[in-house]
């Protein structure tokens, strides 16, 4: 069951990550903005690529699924960046760095990803971020995760996504 609810969650994430990262790009934000919100959206899509490439482990799993949420967050206030300090983006950037602490919670030394608790916090807090990010137009509800790169996939990077 946790091995599921880590995984949907960061595939999630890189959902938004990557939506945020075609949001900014359609709306012609200044470069340094698309440039991060790219970085960002890899970042998420490589911490997805290890938890799916990688034998069920819930604590590694449940990293893979913070690393990917933390980027997400970075996404995000790249989102709030171009968009100014509109309510629905200020509440969105809140609900991804919401979501990113909850992942990371779930993920420490506390949970090692099998607290039920601290994974249900977790996915609560992911479901806030998606609805506030389609509240803000980053994302459509039902969206599919987009078609996009994850860039270049050295082993030493790989291997720090798992820790």
């Amino acid at each position: 069951m946790t091995e599921r609810s880590h995984a949907a969650r960061a595939k999630s994430a890189a959902l938004r990550a990557a939506s945020v990262c075609h949001h900014v790009e359609r709306h012609e934000a200044p470069e340094h903005v698309v440039w991060k919100a790219t970085h960002a959206a890899r970042v998420s899509l490589q911490a997805l690529a290890v938890l799916s490439e990688s034998a069920p482990d819930p604590a590694a799993d449940s990293r893979c699924a913070r690393n990917a949420a933390a980027a997400a967050a970075q996404a995000a206030q790249m989102g709030q960046l171009h968009d100014g300090e509109s309510e629905t983006a200020v509440a969105a950037c809140r609900a991804a760095l919401g979501a990113s602490q909850a992942a990371s919670a779930a993920a420490g030394r506390a949970g090692l990803g099998v607290d039920e608790a601290l994974n249900t916090a977790a996915d609560e807090a992911e479901a806030a971020a998606v609805a506030a990010a389609e509240r803000a137009g980053w994302m459509r509800p039902g969206q599919r995760l987009p078609e996009m790169s994850a860039g270049l996939r050295s082993p030493e990077l790989m291997a720090m996504m798992h820790f």
